[in-house]
């Protein structure tokens, strides 16, 4: 009655226009206000800094000098919202000039150091910094990161990994101080995801001691070129070398596109791609090649090489091998890309969590405060295994991460295989999560300001750039069918990929699954290897049937996509298991190690509720899928209470989140708008 009786009053007044209640504030008490979480949840049972360390892996003080320096520079748009400041690209401005800003702020960054032995220093632990702050750029702006990215990782990445000693000495110490600007030319209108496809043609003049390359077609156009429309100075062009008639296949040269004061060279042509859902802040180009002539000496030639009088020479003779030997570069891109994508997921988790913490809706009883969101089990469910999910992936990213700087010869499959999966299942995961955070948060998703709407936009693009997410899962199952027929026809064990488990008898699972065993690791881990072991032999065995009645291996391959895309599932979410299960057995005993079973339990069980083909082939009886179904929603319920000290072991800094992980009142409020 009281609150009905003040709501008379405030419309009696306003219809009335009463002079003397014109200038009065209006009262506060019947109105919401915003509590910090901080002051009602409970104290964090574990060590939020350890478990920042597990989460991050690797170099946490560079991370955080680098937050640092970007909080405290005008060039990256610190804005103060509800009485804190906030750091964010400004999205209201136009696509030339969000582009001039990410140029500034490479700029800023390399005067200060930041890109120090980015391709000097050849060590792991050099390649783990890189790895660190690039991560961090991608939590500020994914536009930045791409920027930088391609010139190191892809331009910079590709003199090194297919250019010998007299590339190294020439090009590596100008790009890591940006003298010249690099962008990679690989894909084209016509071929994106094949690149063996692709059109451009380059031919060798003897006379001239020159290579002479070509875009004989439309189709042929070098298409989404990074950099290229504005700023980059050279590219790495990927192109058929023909050779006296015979083409020798796809191979990569340097082509120099503007001079030091960004004039378009001779026969260069350069078209903007224009105006896109995302990236504004990257100059994506179009390039034209018209009978262009470049030095012999500008084919990075680590795989094969021209003599001057144009003798074609390779230590690799197969061809297949060389072509596999040219994609290399897009390995070190799938690494980047998939570790990106996790701290995506971990900024809409952050956001959509703190929001849910302090943002109330409906009263379940009668003079009873309205209940935070977090606390409905409904919403529970819709954030907390993606946040189990985020963690498990966070792991597996480090793992990739650790076995891609200490590579060696007879690691190379394993890590395109798995940073393949890791790409495809974890961009996947992203924009799963970044949707559902953006839904949970209501209205208030949309806004620009508040990041996780705006994130969709710039992070979509990770599905199909450096390898379409279907065809990655595709080579998987591929990859994993040839190590079933070496296996099998040539009586070998299974080695590598995680696949010994296939050598010995098939685990059985037991008929009643109690909350102890659902939570058991050993139960987890038999329960994902009965799945990829049974995927493996189902899609192997349909190939081979497929073959015996005549048709083609390729073709076979094909017509089997839907369980090559299960197998390719079920292999993914094994590794990302087995990765979990390693951080959380290295772990002391202690509150910590009891989370991390939390969370791991989570992960495994939700990935069984979630994939279908553990009811489909049988794996879980519908009781026992029930039953998974139901101890999802209590670790929902053991999770609830840890949720903020989960959220704030990302690491990232208020700055870098939104209004609406804070005080949203406020942000909202009218003194907001006059300031």
């Amino acid at each position: 009655m009281d609150r009905a009786f003040w709501r008379a009053r405030v419309i009696k007044n306003h219809l009335t226009q009463d002079p003397c209640t014109q200038t009065r504030s209006l009262s506060g008490a019947p109105c919401l206000d915003y509590s910090p979480p901080e002051l009602a949840e409970p104290a964090a049972a574990f060590d939020v800094a350890a478990m920042r360390a597990l989460l991050d892996g690797h170099n946490v003080a560079e991370r955080d000098w680098l937050f640092g320096l970007m909080t405290q520079s005008k060039l990256f748009n610190p804005r103060r919202v509800g009485g804190r400041v906030f750091v964010a690209p400004d999205y209201n401005q136009s696509m030339e000039q969000q582009r001039e800003m990410t140029m500034r702020r490479i700029e800023f960054l390399l005067e200060r150091g930041v890109f120090e032995g980015w391709l000097t220093a050849g060590t792991a632990e050099g390649e783990l910094r890189k790895l660190a702050l690039q991560e961090v750029a991608n939590i500020y702006d994914h536009s930045l990161a791409i920027k930088f990215g391609v010139h190191f990782f892809l331009w910079g990445g590709a003199i090194q990994f297919f250019g010998t000693e007299r590339h190294h000495v020439k090009w590596l110490r100008d790009t890591e101080n940006y003298v010249v600007k690099g962008c990679f030319a690989m894909t084209e209108l016509g071929h994106g995801s094949n690149v063996r496809g692709i059109e451009t043609v380059t031919t060798y003049d003897p006379r001239a001691r020159e290579f002479i390359i070509n875009t004989p077609c439309e189709s042929a156009q070098k298409y989404w070129i990074g950099g290229a429309a504005n700023h980059a100075t050279h590219t790495v062009a990927f192109s058929q070398l023909n050779i006296n008639g015979i083409n020798q296949g796809v191979h990569a040269f340097i082509v120099q596109i503007r001079d030091a004061d960004g004039n378009i060279c001779p026969n260069i042509r350069i078209a903007d791609c224009g105006h896109k859902i995302g990236l504004n802040g990257v100059d994506n180009g179009r390039i034209w090649f018209d009978n262009v002539r470049i030095p012999r000496e500008n084919l990075l030639n680590s795989v094969a090489d021209i003599s001057p009088d144009g003798e074609y020479l390779s230590a690799i003779k197969d061809p297949d091998q060389r072509f596999a030997a040219f994609l290399a570069p897009l390995t070190a891109g799938r690494v980047n890309i998939a570790a990106s994508a996790i701290y995506s997921a971990k900024i809409g988790l952050a956001i959509a969590i703190r929001y849910a913490l302090s943002r109330r809706a409906f009263s379940i009883a009668p003079n009873q405060p309205e209940v935070l969101l977090l606390d409905y089990p409904s919403h529970q469910q819709r954030l907390l295994p993606l946040l189990a999910k985020t963690y498990a992936m966070s792991f597996s990213a480090n793992h990739l991460k650790m076995i891609y700087v200490k590579r060696a010869p007879e690691l190379n499959k394993t890590i395109h295989i798995l940073s393949s999966a890791f790409k495809a299942s974890f961009t996947w995961h992203n924009m799963r999560t970044l949707q559902e955070c953006r839904e949970a948060c209501g209205g208030q998703g949309l806004k620009t300001e508040n990041r996780i709407g705006h994130l969709k936009g710039e992070k979509d693009v990770q599905s199909t750039f450096e390898g379409d997410n279907n065809v990655l899962m595709q080579q998987i199952s591929k990859t994993l069918f040839a190590e079933y027929l070496v296996a099998r026809k040539r009586n070998k064990p299974f080695k590598g990929l995680g696949l010994e488990h296939m050598n010995g008898p098939c685990p059985v699972l037991p008929q009643q699954l109690p909350s102890t065993v659902l939570r058991s690791d050993q139960f987890q881990v038999d329960a994902f290897h009965v799945r990829e072991r049974d995927l493996l032999n189902r899609f192997a065995e349909e190939i081979l049937q497929r073959q015996a009645q005549g048709e083609r291996k390729e073709h076979a391959l094909l017509s089997s996509y839907q369980l090559a895309e299960d197998l390719g599932r079920a292999f993914s979410e094994r590794c990302v298991l087995q990765n979990f299960v390693e951080v959380e057995e290295n772990s002391p005993a202690g509150s910590l190690k009891d989370m991390l079973a939390l969370l791991r339990s989570m992960y495994a069980l939700t990935c069984m509720e979630e994939d279908a083909s553990f009811l489909r082939y049988g794996y879980l009886s519908t009781e026992n899928a029930a039953a998974v179904r139901k101890e999802v929603a209590k670790l929902c319920s053991e999770l609830r209470p840890h949720a903020l000290a989960l959220v704030n072991s990302f690491g990232i800094p208020d700055a870098f989140l939104s209004p609406i992980a804070f005080n949203w009142v406020e942000a909202n409020s009218w003194s907001s708008v006059q300031h």
